[in-house]
């Protein structure tokens, strides 16, 4: 075999740049915290029922293709496109609206609140994809070795883009649609990103072409885990280790480049190279002790929302309810601006539920409904106490039953609750912030923590709070970036 590489983290930027990596001939080992690869990419198999922890649907599927195609695999999953792509119910409102990818069966949704829909979800999607086409290959899928360097590549870019810099997809989204309806739902995208339409920047309008125009989202057969059962067992076919139950706690140096790195046990590890698939600041802050990262200057970065994530078996069906459903409250608005910093705006909250066992009977017994419910909430930056997490759990059980028309809560069998407390637990997100770091503009591109170490060579980075960002796609992109940093690197 060739030069080791140790990839610390089985994550998906964990994963697929270990596969990139030994495919190329170099000897892969990766060390994982957990019981099991994946990260929030995981599962939670508990009284016969079958639940995706995080991810509940993914885009970009060209992106996994790509990604197959360079490693000389076939897609090692399985996976249906969705149509509708997801529903939308306000509070107090029975109409139930199906988003759709068919630009007139998307605009008979909005008929009666905004007669001229199909026009102007035209134009705004025309846009939306002229700033996809403009910045993905140029700025998404590239390496940056210095903030000069990006900034040079970003006057490159369309000038015709550059007022979306400076409006939020809110403004950017107002400015082109006049009912609460369909302003509230084709901003709904920004909340993927961990944060909201009213501090996410309009650039990210170009979401809204990949959801709407370009590839939509998909369903992964026997639930989302089939993703990472699928990449180890490539991997394990390709020749790399794994090591479970293995948190690193210490690296070791010359002062150039990375000596060891040392497990909780003490055990000590080497290799030619290093992927740290942690988060990419929280790993600098509190294993490397850089003061860049300190916990003070960290906890003046800008951080995505923290997930109360809830999981619940029924022995009922649910026939009236879709694979993927946003349920909004009257004050979407208000929430949205609050949500962060008064966590008294949960008594009305957004929430999203995926019925996985309506495409994957597989993931529920007979006559039973896997349920995943995700609500936005504070991280623990600002709500630490969540004492309070039944109530909220039971009020958002009880509207959700009101919405559909079916009380589900005599038919619960199972449930479980991760708070962000339990998502920085089990997977070192800081502060239980759901994404990492946030896409605030000076925290994107060269002025996010590079994918390559400031001081140790053969250290290197793939993941959310890495370049390009958060979300499955970015993930894979993230791990062909990566590798070609730690390739480049072994080279010489």
């Amino acid at each position: 075999m060739g030069k080791k590489v140790l990839v610390v983290g089985a994550g998906l930027g964990g994963l697929t740049t270990a596969l990139r990596l030994a495919v190329k001939g170099y000897s892969v080992e990766i060390l994982e915290k957990n019981a099991k690869a994946g990260g929030r990419l995981n599962q939670i198999k508990k009284d016969g029922f079958t639940f995706d922890t995080g991810p509940s649907f993914f885009s970009m599927s060209y992106e996994f293709k790509q990604f197959a195609d360079e490693c000389g695999i076939e897609i090692p999953f399985k996976f249906v496109e969705l149509d509708p792509l997801y529903t939308v119910n306000f509070s107090g409102n029975p109409k139930t609206y199906y988003l759709h990818k068919d630009l007139d069966k998307l605009a008979a949704q909005f008929a009666a609140e905004e007669p001229d829909f199909k026009e102007k979800m035209a134009r705004y999607l025309k846009k939306s994809g002229a700033l996809y086409n403009d910045t993905v290959q140029l700025v998404i899928k590239s390496n940056f070795d210095s903030i000069l360097g990006y900034l040079l590549t970003l006057a490159r870019v369309n000038p015709a883009h550059i007022p979306q810099l400076f409006q939020t997809f809110w403004q950017h989204v107002h400015n082109h649609f006049d009912s609460k309806e369909a302003q509230q739902i084709v901003s709904l995208v920004a909340f993927f990103l961990g944060r909201t339409p009213f501090d996410t920047s309009a650039i990210y309008s170009l979401l809204s072409h990949i959801e709407f125009k370009h590839d939509g989202y998909y369903n992964v057969e026997g639930g989302m885990y089939k993703i990472v059962e699928g990449l180890v067992g490539e991997l394990q076919k390709a020749g790399v280790t794994f090591r479970y139950n293995t948190e690193i706690a210490k690296v070791e140096d010359d002062g150039r480049k990375v000596t060891a790195v040392i497990d909780k046990e003490g055990n000590r590890y080497t290799a030619d190279a290093i992927l740290i698939n942690a988060d990419a600041a929280v790993f600098r802050g509190r294993i490397l002790n850089r003061p860049a990262f300190s916990e003070e200057k960290m906890r003046k970065m800008d951080w995505t929302m923290g997930y109360l994530t809830f999981y619940i078996g029924v022995k009922t069906k649910l026939p009236q309810v879709n694979h993927h459903n946003y349920y909004l409250g009257n004050n979407y608005e208000e929430y949205a601006h609050k949500v962060m910093q008064e966590p008294g705006t949960l008594e009305k909250p957004y929430y999203y539920v995926n019925v996985v066992s309506k495409h994957n009977a597989e993931c529920a017994p007979d006559g039973c409904e896997s349920l995943f419910f995700v609500c936005p909430v504070p991280n623990l930056l600002f709500k630490q106490d969540w004492s309070d997490r039944d109530k909220i759990v039971d009020s958002i059980i009880e509207d959700f039953g009101a919405r559909i028309g079916q009380d589900i809560r005599p038919d619960i069998v199972s449930r479980t609750i991760y708070t962000p407390a339990e998502w920085e637990k089990h997977f070192n997100l800081y502060m239980g912030s759901g994404l990492g770091l946030s896409h605030k503009i000076r925290q994107i591109g060269a002025f996010r923590p590079a994918n390559k170490d400031e001081k140790l060579k053969n250290l290197f980075y793939v993941g959310a709070s890495t370049i390009p960002g958060a979300g499955l796609p970015m993930a894979v992109i993230s791990s062909k970036l990566a590798f070609e940093r730690v390739d480049d690197f072994l080279k010489k």
